[in-house]
C-alpha cells in the first residue's frame, strides 16, 4: 500500500470515528450502597471517620467516605454524577463531565481512593499554577479529614517546599512543573537531591488540553554555555525593509514563505554581494531563512505579545501566554530581533522530554474535562484510555443556536456589535469569545464606540482571568475574551455573589457568542460550556464570516461562488453550512495526523530515554561503575582507595552519560530537520530517522564506557576526588522553558498537512 493510501484511510478513520464510551451500568449499581452508607457515616464524629477512611478498600466505601467527608469539611454534597465520575477515574478512564459539573470535588475523591487502592502517590496535574494551589488549598480540609496530606508545587517553589509537596499523599502540580521536576531528577548525582518519588498515579485535569492539544510540547532542561553573536539580529533589519509579492511570496496555507529570486538578490547584495547558496555560508542563509519567517508569519497580539520588554508566546488553544514557552531553532530570537528586543539565551539543551512521554511514565493514568468524546480516539491511541460520559446532574436547558454565517468581516463585526449592545441594553450578561488578542481589542473598541462597556480578558491581563470571569454572570455584565475563557472557574449568574440571579435568569440568563469558529471544536464547545451551568438558563450562538482564516484555508474550494444571502449580508445556503463544518473537520484531521507523525518520530526516542535512565539509575544506586574500572583500569583501580574509587567512578560515568546525551539529543534534532529531503529521493524518512538514530545510540553507549575509563586513568586521585581536576564540571546555571510547535512547522509537517487536506476533501466529496 502506497503513502497516500495509508493517509487516506487514516484521514478517513478520523473522519468517522466511532463515538463509543464507557458503560456506566457496572458503576450504577454501586449508588444505591453507597447511599445506605450514608446515615450510618453521618452518625460517625471526625475522628471516628477518618478511622474509617483509612481502612476504605472498594469503590463504594471509598465513594460513601469520600462523600460524608466533603459535606463536613467544606459543606458540598458531591451529586450521584460525581460519584459515577469517581468510580471512572478509579477505573483509569477519562470521565466527560459538563462545565460547573464539580469536577475538582471528583477528582478529590478519586485521589483519596487512589492512595486507598494502594496506587499512590497520587499527582493531580492541573494545566497552570494557579489551578494547583487553589485546588489543594480548596480541598485540603477534606483530605485532612480522609487521614491524607496534600501538597502543591508552583514555579516560584524551591527545591525544599518541592520535595515536601512531593512527599505528600496527594500533590497537585501543574503538568510542565511536574516534566521539570521529572528532568531535574533525572541530572542529580546524589539520590537525596531528587524531589519525586515513584510516578505512579495521574488524574489529569482538562485532560483533552494535556494529553492532546499539549502532547507533542517538548519540556526543556538547559545549561548556561557561552554564546556567540547572533546573526539573526542582524538578519532581521535586512528583512525589515523587503516588500510582500515582490521580494517574498507567502504560502496559501500561511505557513511557509520564500524569496522571489528578486528578493534574494537584494538580500545578497546587502551582505556584500554573497552566495547565500555556497557550503560556508549555511548559518547566514539560515539566519535570513528565519528573520523572513518571523517577519511574514508570526503576528503580534496573534501569535505573541510583547510585554514588560520580552516575547511572550499565545498558547492557541487556550489564548492564554504560554508560560516559559519558546520557539525553536532560533524563531524565538528572530521574533525578538523583529521587535527590537534583545535576545534571551537559548543555552544548551541538557535533557528534553515531551508532555505525551511523561505522562507515559505514569503507572495509572485518568482524567477529566468537559470534551473528551472529541478525541476520543486519540485518547485511545496514544494513552489507551477511555471515555465515560458522565450525564449532568440537572438537565442542560441553554439554547444553543445555529451558526449565522456572514458574507464579510465588516458586516459580521456589524451585526455582533448590534446582538451584544440589544442584549447589554436588556440586561443580560454577555461573555464573547474572539480568536486572538487584536480580535478581543478591536472588537472592545467597536463596543465602546457605541456605548456598551466591557472587560477584557485576553493573554495580555491574564492574572486577572479568575476575577473578570467570576463576575461574567454579572447583570449586565459584557467580557470579551479570547478561548482562555476560563477554564476551572465557575461564572454563577448575577456574579460571584449571585446578588442579582433572580434578574439574571428571567433574562435568559448567560449569553455566550464566539466570535468566528476555532480550528477545534472541543474549543467551541468549551466556550458554549460557560453557559447552562447545573441546569442554569443560558444561550449560545457563533457568529462566522465567510472571510475568516478557517474557511478560506480549508474550505475555500468547495464555498459556492454565490451563495444565497438576505439583504443583511446573512448567508442562508446549506452548501456553505457543511462547508463551515467541512472546514473545522479538515483542520482538526491535519493536527491529527501532525501530531501522529510526531510522535512516531518521538517513539525511538523515548526508547532510548528509558534504556538510559535504567543505566544511570545503577551508575548512581549502586557500585557498577567501580566494579567496570576495577576490570578495566584494574591497576590505577586497586591503589585508589575505596571510598575515593566508588566517588570518581559514580561521578565520572554519570558526568559522561549526561554529556553524551546532551550530544545525542542535538545530533538527533539535526537529523529530524533534515531528514524530510530524504523523503523527495523516495525514501521513507522514518526509516531514515531510525537509520541514523539507532547506530548513533549504540555508539553513545560505547563512548560512555571508552570516555569513564579514559577520564579515570588520566585524573589525579592522590588527594581524594575533585571534579574540577577530572573535568567534569556541568553547568552553572540550569532554567526550564518549552519549545512551542513551530508555527509554520517543519517541510514534512507542511507535506502531510496539504496531503492531508486533499485527502479529507476527496473523502468528503
Amino acid at each position: 500500500m502506497g503513502v497516500s493510501q495509508r493517509l487516506k484511510g487514516r484521514f478517513r478513520k478520523f473522519l468517522q470515528r466511532p463515538g463509543t464510551t464507557v458503560d456506566l451500568a457496572p458503576f450504577s449499581k454501586r449508588l444505591p450502597a453507597i447511599d445506605a452508607r450514608e446515615e450510618a457515616l453521618r452518625e460517625l464524629d471526625d475522628e471516628a471517620l477518618t478511622a474509617a477512611a483509612q481502612k476504605a478498600s472498594d469503590f463504594t466505601e471509598i465513594c460513601a467516605i469520600g462523600r460524608e467527608a466533603a459535606f463536613r469539611a467544606i459543606e458540598q454534597r458531591p451529586y450521584d454524577v460525581q460519584l459515577l465520575g469517581v468510580m471512572a477515574l478509579l477505573s483509569a478512564k477519562v470521565a466527560e463531565m459538563a462545565t460547573g459539573e464539580g469536577k475538582t470535588l471528583t477528582a478529590t475523591i478519586a485521589a483519596y481512593g487512589h492512595v486507598r487502592l494502594g496506587h499512590g502517590p497520587v499527582h493531580v496535574l492541573t494545566v497552570n499554577d494557579y489551578l494547583a494551589r487553589r485546588d489543594a488549598e480548596w480541598m485540603a480540609p477534606i483530605y485532612k479529614l480522609l487521614g491524607l496530606t496534600v501538597g502543591w508545587v508552583t514555579e516560584a517553589s524551591t527545591h525544599e517546599e518541592r520535595r515536601e509537596a512531593y512527599l505528600a499523599d496527594v500533590t497537585y502540580v501543574s503538568v510542565s512543573e511536574a516534566g521539570f521536576d521529572y528532568l531535574r531528577d533525572q541530572l542529580v548525582t546524589d539520590v537525596e537531591d531528587r524531589v519525586q518519588r515513584e510516578l505512579a498515579t495521574a488524574i489529569v485535569d482538562e485532560a483533552d488540553s494535556i494529553l492532546i492539544d499539549e502532547a507533542r510540547v517538548p519540556m526543556v532542561l538547559a545549561g548556561s554555555i557561552a554564546t556567540e553573536s547572533d546573526p539573526v539580529h542582524d538578519a532581521a533589519g535586512l528583512v525589515r525593509e523587503l516588500k510582500a509579492g515582490k521580494d517574498y511570496e507567502v504560502a496559501e496555507d500561511g505557513r511557509s514563505v520564500a524569496f522571489t529570486d528578486a528578493g534574494l538578490k537584494k538580500i545578497e547584495e546587502e551582505l556584500g554581494g554573497i552566495d547565500l547558496y555556497a557550503d560556508d555560508q549555511v548559518q547566514q542563509l539560515s539566519a535570513v531563512n528565519v528573520a523572513l519567517h518571523a517577519h511574514a508569519l508570526l503576528r503580534r497580539d496573534v501569535d505573541y505579545i510583547v510585554r514588560n520588554g520580552s516575547v511572550e508566546l499565545i498558547d492557541e488553544m487556550r489564548g492564554r501566554v504560554a508560560q516559559r514557552r519558546r520557539w525553536p531553532d532560533g524563531l524565538q530570537a528572530a521574533v525578538e530581533a523583529k521587535e527590537g528586543l534583545s535576545a534571551t539565551a537559548e543555552g544548551e539543551v541538557l535533557d528534553t522530554i515531551t508532555v505525551q512521554a511523561y505522562i507515559a511514565l505514569y503507572k495509572t493514568v485518568c482524567g477529566m474535562t468537559a470534551t473528551a468524546v472529541h478525541v476520543g480516539e486519540q485518547l485511545r491511541e496514544y494513552f489507551k484510555l477511555e471515555v465515560a460520559v458522565i450525564p449532568s446532574n440537572a438537565e442542560n436547558i441553554r439554547d444553543d443556536e445555529p451558526d449565522r454565517i456572514y458574507s464579510a468581516h465588516e458586516t459580521r463585526d456589524e451585526a455582533l456589535v448590534e446582538e451584544i449592545k440589544i442584549a447589554h441594553e436588556k440586561g443580560r450578561p454577555v461573555l464573547v469569545g474572539t480568536l486572538d488578542v487584536k480580535a478581543s481589542e478591536l472588537l472592545a473598541k467597536q463596543l465602546a464606540a457605541v456605548g456598551v462597556p466591557s472587560n477584557v480578558l485576553n493573554a495580555k491581563n491574564d492574572a486577572e482571568e479568575a476575577r473578570i470571569i467570576a463576575e461574567a454572570g454579572a447583570k449586565g455584565a459584557v467580557t470579551v475574551s479570547t478561548q482562555m475563557a476560563g477554564r476551572g472557574v465557575d461564572i454563577r449568574l448575577g456574579g460571584s455573589a449571585e446578588t442579582d440571579r433572580d434578574e439574571v435568569v428571567e433574562l435568559g440568563g448567560l449569553y455566550v457568542i464566539g466570535a468566528g469558529r476555532h480550528d477545534s471544536r472541543r474549543v467551541d464547545d468549551q466556550l458554549r460550556g460557560r453557559a447552562g451551568r447545573q441546569g442554569d438558563p443560558g444561550g449560545s450562538v457563533f457568529f462566522v464570516s465567510l472571510e475568516d482564516e478557517l474557511v478560506t484555508r480549508h474550505a475555500g474550494d468547495i464555498l459556492p461562488a454565490s451563495p444565497r444571502m438576505d439583504m443583511d449580508g446573512v448567508v442562508h445556503d446549506d452548501q456553505v453550512d457543511y462547508a463551515v463544518e467541512h472546514a473545522q473537520r479538515v483542520a482538526e484531521g491535519v493536527n491529527h495526523e501532525i501530531h501522529r507523525n510526531t510522535w512516531r518520530y518521538s517513539v525511538v526516542i523515548e526508547q532510548q530515554r528509558v534504556a538510559l535512565a535504567e543505566r544511570r539509575e545503577r551508575l548512581l544506586t549502586s557500585e557498577v561503575a567501580a566494579i567496570m574500572l576495577l576490570e578495566r583500569s584494574p591497576e590505577k583501580a586497586k591503589e585508589t582507595d575505596e571510598d575515593v574509587l566508588s566517588d570518581a567512578a559514580r561521578a565520572i560515568a554519570l558526568y559522561h552519560l549526561d554529556r553524551l546525551w546532551v550530544d545525542h539529543l542535538a545530533e538527533l534534532s539535526e537529523v529530524r530537520e533534515g531528514v524530510h529531503l530524504r523523503a523527495l529521493g523516495k525514501l521513507d524518512p522514518l526509516d531514515e530517522f531510525h537509520r541514523a538514530a539507532v547506530p548513533a545510540f549504540q555508539k553513545l553507549l560505547l563512548d560512555v564506557e571508552a570516555r569513564t575509563i579514559e577520564a579515570f586513568e588520566e585524573v589525579d586521585l592522590s588527594d581524594g576526588f575533585e571534579p574540577d581536576r577530572a573535568k567534569i564540571v556541568r553547568p552553572s546555571a540550569t532554567w526550564t522553558y518549552l519549545v512551542h510547535d513551530n508555527p509554520f512547522g517543519s517541510e514534512l509537517d507542511r507535506l502531510i498537512a496539504a496531503v492531508g487536506r486533499r485527502l479529507i476533501s476527496g473523502g468528503n466529496n
